[in-house]
């Protein structure tokens, strides 16, 4: 499974918050639920959110295999 636990203290460690990626980066409310709920996004999302917070898809994203968790 992807987890996307990293993102929020990326997020934090940066400084922005979710009302301005919204606002600010026009990420889409629905790839912000799709995120807090470990759900399937597209690659682009990642590569924006890379770009954004100047970070490694490693802070974003991890894999933890299935029944690890």
């Amino acid at each position: 499974m992807i987890k996307y636990d990293r993102l929020w203290s990326t997020l934090k460690e940066k400084g922005i918050s979710q009302y301005r990626l919204i606002e600010d980066y026009g990420v889409d409310t629905a790839q912000l639920h799709r995120l807090r709920h470990n759900m399937v996004i597209k690659t682009i999302t990642i590569d924006n959110l890379c770009r954004i917070l100047d970070c490694r898809v490693e802070d974003i994203m991890e894999y933890i295999p299935d029944g690890k968790e």
